[in-house]
């Protein structure tokens, strides 16, 4: 009998942690290459704005990032429905085609930058920066540095739900945060 309950509890608990891993796996941001991006802009009937995560390997704030913001169950879940979602190594060594342009990887210092990363963040390397693009991939906005969920939320929704065409970002950070 003691057999049988230590099974039952041993199985029970498995079901549990399995079920709480698809869970969590299923709120995860689906993150997709630039081309990728430029392509469904170019070709879906509705497009969406792009989001575009600009990091490094050796960034510790952009992992943290990754791991609090970007896998937030809400963040996730706005996100993949507002937004293509593209993650993309500020020192990556791909080039990238960008409104009739080449940008390439530029070797300097130790490592070096990619051009498309410089011209995203406005020539202030910083990370993690996010950038939001609309639908035609015009540059509407670099946010440089580590953002928690909720303030990142304010920033997604007043790109992503055309909020900043009727009003400045003071007037409605002023209102979001009452």
């Amino acid at each position: 009998m003691k057999a049988y309950s230590l099974f039952s509890t041993k199985s029970i608990l498995f079901i549990a942690v399995l079920f709480v891993t698809t869970l969590s796996s299923a709120q995860e941001v689906k993150w997709i290459t630039w081309d990728e991006a430029a392509q469904l802009t170019a070709t879906e009937e509705n497009p969406k704005k792009v989001f575009i995560d600009v990091y490094t390997d050796w960034c510790g704030w952009c992992k943290k990032m990754d791991k609090d913001t970007f896998q937030n169950p809400e963040v996730a879940a706005y996100m993949a429905e507002n937004y293509y979602m593209v993650k993309f190594d500020g020192e990556g060594k791909e080039p990238i085609e960008y409104k009739g342009k080449t940008y390439k990887f530029v070797p300097s210092g130790r490592k070096g930058y990619h051009e498309f990363a410089a011209a995203l963040m406005q020539g202030r390397l910083s990370y993690p920066t996010t950038i939001f693009l609309d639908e035609e991939l015009n540059m509407l906005s670099p946010v440089p540095g580590y953002q928690k969920p909720d303030p990142f939320m304010e920033i997604a929704r007043y790109f992503g739900d055309d909020i900043y065409k009727e009003k400045d970002w003071k007037a409605y950070a002023g209102e979001a945060g009452k």
